[in-house]
C-alpha cells in the first residue's frame, strides 16, 4: 500500500512505476463492461461492488469494505473530505509526488484550466505570480482531460500564466474543445499581447468556435500606468494592437479592469477612453481585488477600500451604459454600491472560494451578493454591513 502525503490518501494494487493518469469518475453499477475499462468507480453506501472498473475509490468511512473489492483491483481510499466528487468529475492521480488534483467537477459553473505558469507580464497583484519553469506537460493533461467533460457542460475557461505563450499548443486545445464539446462556450484569460501578433491572431479566429472569448486586462487610457501595474515595458501597445486585431477578425473581446489604488482615479477616463475608441468591445468587468499572489506582497500599495472608490466606479459605470456598453461589475459587495450599480453587479466569484463574512449575517440580499474571495480574510472593507428586513 502507498501512503500518498500527509493527506492520508492511500493506494494499493497499482504498480510503483505507474505515472500520472487522468481518469473520469462514475458511480453507475449498470454501465456496460467495456466501458468500466477506463473509468474509476465511486463506492455507493450499501450498494454491491461491480466488477471490471480501472480503479476503485472510497471514502474513509466506507473502507471498511476493502475485502469486497478483488485483490488484483486498484484501490484508492480519500479522507471524507473528499466527499463532494461525483460521477463525471476528472482527477489526476500522481503517485510520484504523492498527489491527486481534481482537473473538473461536473456540478460545478466554474470549471477553469491552469495552461502554464509561465507569463510575459508581471502583475502587481498577479494573483498566480509567474514562474519560469517548464510546464509543457500540462497540455497533455488538459488534451486528455477535454474528451472526459460532459457535453451539457455550459462553459469552461483557460488561464494562466498566459496561456497564448504555448503558442501552436494553445490552438490544440482549443480546437480540442470545438471537437469534443461543440455546444460548450469557452472564456480565455489572456494579457492580449500575442495577439498583436497577425498571424496567431488569425489561426486563433480560424478556429471558428461559435462561442470563444478572450478577457484582457486594460488598467488605464495612459499608456505608462498600464505597464507599470503588468510590470512590462511596451504591454499597452501590444495590448491595444491584440485587441484590434481580435475584433477586426470577429472575435468576442472582454476588457477586464482589476480596480485597485493604482487604477480607481482614472476609472472615468478609462471608460471615456474605451467609449471613445473600443465601442465594439463584447464586455467590459470592472473586478474588485483578490487578496492572493503578489497582492499580498504589494498590499500598501494596491489596498483601497472600495467604498473609497465608489464615485469613480459610479461614474465610469454611468458613461459605459451611456454608450449603451455591456458593463458589468464583479468581486463586489452589494453593501457597498449604490443601489443604482445593482443591475450591473455579478456573483463571480468561483464556487469553491465564496465567502461570507460574519458582518453578513441577516442580510437580506446575500443571494443575491457576490460576497467575497476566500483570500478576502486578509482585508476587506470596513465597511460591510447587512442589508434589508432580516438585518
Amino acid at each position: 500500500m502507498l501512503t500518498l502525503g500527509s493527506s492520508n490518501i492511500t493506494v494499493k494494487n497499482v504498480a510503483e512505476g505507474t505515472g500520472p493518469f487522468v481518469i473520469r469518475l462514475c458511480d453507475d453499477a449498470s454501465l456496460p463492461l467495456p466501458l468500466r475499462e477506463s473509468e474509476a468507480y465511486i463506492i455507493q453506501p450499501n450498494q454491491p461492488i461491480p466488477e471490471g472498473f480501472a480503479l476503485y475509490i472510497f471514502l474513509e468511512e466506507e473502507s471498511g469494505r476493502l475485502d469486497e473489492i478483488s485483490h488484483k483491483a486498484p484501490v484508492m481510499v480519500l479522507p471524507n473530505a473528499y466527499d463532494y466528487l461525483a460521477s463525471g468529475d476528472v482527477i489526476r492521480l500522481n503517485l510520484k509526488n504523492n498527489s491527486i488534483r481534481v482537473l473538473y467537477r461536473r456540478n460545478s459553473n466554474h470549471n477553469s484550466f491552469l495552461t502554464t505558469e509561465r507569463c510575459n507580464n508581471y502583475c502587481l497583484m498577479c494573483s498566480q505570480p509567474p514562474k519560469t519553469a517548464d510546464d509543457s506537460w500540462i497540455v497533455d493533461e488538459i488534451l486528455a482531460t477535454i474528451p472526459l467533460i460532459s457535453r451539457e457542460t455550459q462553459e469552461i475557461g483557460f488561464t494562466g500564466g498566459e496561456p497564448t505563450i504555448l503558442g501552436d499548443d494553445f490552438i490544440k486545445i482549443l480546437e480540442t474543445c470545438k471537437n469534443w464539446l461543440p455546444n460548450t462556450s469557452i472564456h480565455i484569460l489572456s494579457n492580449g499581447r500575442n495577439f498583436a501578433n497577425p498571424e496567431f491572431a488569425s489561426k486563433y479566429a480560424a478556429i471558428n468556435h461559435h462561442d470563444m472569448m478572450v478577457g484582457i486586462p486594460l488598467y488605464s487610457d495612459i499608456s505608462n500606468i498600464h505597464d507599470y501595474v503588468v510590470q512590462a515595458d511596451g504591454a499597452y501597445d501590444e495590448t491595444i494592437r491584440g485587441i484590434l486585431n481580435l475584433k477586426r477578425l470577429g472575435q468576442k473581446v472582454e476588457i477586464r479592469v482589476v480596480i485597485h489604488k493604482q487604477t480607481y482615479e482614472r476609472l472615468p477616463q478609462l471608460a471615456e477612453f474605451l467609449a471613445r475608441n473600443l465601442l465594439f468591445v463584447d464586455h467590459i468587468a470592472l473586478m474588485g481585488l483578490e487578496m492572493m499572489g503578489f497582492t499580498k506582497a504589494n498590499l500598501e500599495e494596491l489596498w483601497i477600500d472600495p467604498a473609497d472608490y465608489q464615485l469613480q466606479l459610479q461614474k465610469a459605470v454611468d458613461i459605459l451604459a451611456n454608450y449603451r456598453m455591456n458593463v458589468s461589475i464583479y468581486n463586489h459587495q452589494l453593501c457597498l454600491l449604490d443601489r443604482s450599480l445593482w443591475p450591473f453587479a455579478r456573483k463571480s466569484i468561483s464556487d469553491w472560494k465564496n465567502e461570507y463574512m460574519d458582518e453578513c449575517t441577516g442580510c437580506g440580499e446575500m443571494d443575491a451578493c457576490g460576497g467575497f474571495f476566500s483570500s478576502a480574510l486578509l482585508r476587506y472593507s470596513d465597511h460591510i454591513k447587512p442589508i434589508g428586513a432580516n438585518a
